[in-house]
């Protein structure tokens, strides 16, 4: 073989290889198990989780709208091509920006005090503030009540993983070294 038949050959080994390491990272977030930013299971929590797609085709799933906030303030520079919530009734994914949303309510909210929940549909979401209160919204007013809580609800979350830990640290196993003390 001559140079240039093995330069050809190196060269369709690395796209070979690099082709798929690229798409991969493109649909990172469409195949993400867990929440980038706490680590909760996007799957138990299908019915808030949320996904943003940039225009460079990267992609990034959250628990939350919550996260989806800290993902957004983190990459200012990025521009969302698209961003889509579970439906609080059905858990599948929808248009963020076509959704009805219900602030508030009795409903505890996932990472935040304040609840914020998404419906493909309005009648649900009716259904729903009847149920439990809140709300009618849209997607920018959900958003801004997400930053308006960041603050007091990142405090919250603080408290409740240091109460965690604490609570691990009580009951964790004595060893015979501990007991002597």
């Amino acid at each position: 073989m001559n140079k240039k038949t093995i330069a050809i050959l190196v060269i369709c080994l690395a796209a070979f290889l690099l082709i798929p390491l690229a798409a991969s990272a493109q649909n990172e977030g469409k195949d993400q198990a867990a929440c980038k930013y706490c680590g909760m299971d996007l799957n138990v929590y299908a019915h808030s989780r949320m996904l943003v797609t940039y225009d460079d085709g990267s992609s990034v799933g959250t628990c939350s709208l919550h996260c989806l906030s800290v993902e957004l303030a983190l990459h200012i520079d990025k521009t969302p091509k698209s961003v889509e919530v579970g439906d609080y009734k059905t858990k599948k994914l929808i248009d963020a920006e076509k959704a009805t949303w219900v602030i508030g309510g009795g409903k505890p909210g996932v990472m935040t005090k304040r609840s914020k929940w998404a419906f493909e549909n309005k009648a649900d979401a009716d259904a729903f503030i009847k149920e439990n209160g809140g709300i009618p919204a849209t997607f920018d007013e959900a958003i801004k009540a997400s930053y308006e809580d960041m603050y007091s609800d990142t405090k919250m979350i603080r408290e409740k993983r240091r109460m965690k830990r604490m609570m691990k640290k009580s009951t964790a196993p004595v060893t015979p070294m501990e007991q002597h003390k």
